[in-house]
């Protein structure tokens, strides 16, 4: 009795029983067996255009295309400068041109013009103070300032003869007499006198 199929649910036919008991557990068994995993660690999908860069290689290719015309240029003057007599034609023969070449000349011109009247305008104008007015007052002043004073106008340079030499004299000292008073002249004539007696 012991070696007969003992279900856990009570049933009326053991046999049928046992047989539901294993469909369903081999069922179950297959479902583990067959079971996909929940999360997904699977490496992501590769694309073509991340791993072959189109834009870039035609970008390099242009680079090089335009690197070699410039040396393909540079080799041809090269050759063309060693077949000749290795003269290098750098002249710019172009004339330059402005644009507002005829506005800067009208402009230059009417500066000119205005110029030109200023200075005509001040050419033309009177003086206001009148300098030979001012040269006989000053004259008029120094003949006042000769009769004031105590000592000669030029008894400083006469004082010291070599000390004053290479002193410039002033434009009336030069071709003004010396205008001395009497009691200079007494004084002076006195002082020779008393070096006539005692030589």
């Amino acid at each position: 009795m012991h070696r007969a199929y003992q279900p856990t649910t009570p049933a009326n036919n053991k046999l049928l029983k046992k047989r539901w008991d294993q469909s369903r557990f081999d069922f179950h068994r297959r479902n583990v067996t067959q079971a996909m995993p929940v999360i997904d660690n699977r490496p992501p999908e590769t694309y073509m255009h991340l791993h072959l860069k189109l834009k870039k290689l035609q970008m390099e290719e242009e680079r090089l295309a335009i690197v070699e015309r410039d040396n393909r240029i540079l080799m041809e003057k090269m050759s063309y400068i060693m077949r000749t007599k290795s003269r290098v034609d750098n002249w710019n023969n172009y004339e330059r041109k402005s644009l507002n070449k005829t506005k800067r000349q009208r402009e230059l011109l009417r500066v000119t013009h205005e110029n030109q009247a200023i200075l005509k305008r001040l050419s033309s104008k009177l003086p206001h103070y009148n300098r030979f007015v001012w040269e006989d007052a000053w004259r008029v002043n120094q003949g006042y300032m000769a009769n004031i004073s105590k000592y000669p106008e030029d008894w400083d340079y006469s004082k010291n003869s070599l000390r004053y030499s290479s002193r410039p004299q002033s434009f009336h000292s030069q071709h003004k007499p010396s205008r001395r008073t009497a009691s200079s002249k007494t004084k002076s004539g006195g002082q020779s006198q008393n070096e006539g007696k005692g030589h």
